[in-house]
């Protein structure tokens, strides 16, 4: 996927404004190019793991598809490790296998990773900066 440095520093101070909790949501897109994201309140509001509300997920996905684009990525923010799925992230990745995961790690310091997460098994994919 490739993002602009303003998406992805958007990603990043949701993650920062979140913490201690994870952040979550929907990154939307043209063509494999990210336009938008899209933040979803974390139901858990926990920092071990995310739980994307699902009232406000639904919204999010229609309007996805009501502007015509296209559901690029899931992203949360791990707070207190590495941007690496924990086994939580790899059992909700059952329930959406063709989606892109991107993570934002805070700690030691930011790093965004991404992820593709198909039958338990993770490999990373390339996020390309624009």
């Amino acid at each position: 996927m490739r993002i602009s440095r303003a998406l992805l520093d958007e990603l990043i101070a949701q993650a920062r404004a979140d913490a201690p909790d994870e952040c979550c949501g929907i990154v939307s897109a043209r063509d494999g190019e990210a336009v938008a994201v899209h933040r979803v309140p974390n139901a858990a509001a926990s920092p071990l793991r995310y739980e994307m509300d699902g009232r406000e997920q639904y919204r999010v996905m229609d309007e996805i598809e009501s502007a015509g684009l296209e559901l690029a990525a899931i992203y949360h923010s791990h707070t207190r490790s590495a941007p690496y799925p924990s086994q939580t992230d790899v059992n909700l990745a059952a329930w959406w296998p063709d989606q892109l995961y991107v993570i934002v790690g805070l700690v030691p310091e930011v790093d965004v990773r991404a992820y593709r997460i198909v039958d338990g098994e993770i490999t990373e994919s390339p996020l390309e900066v624009v």
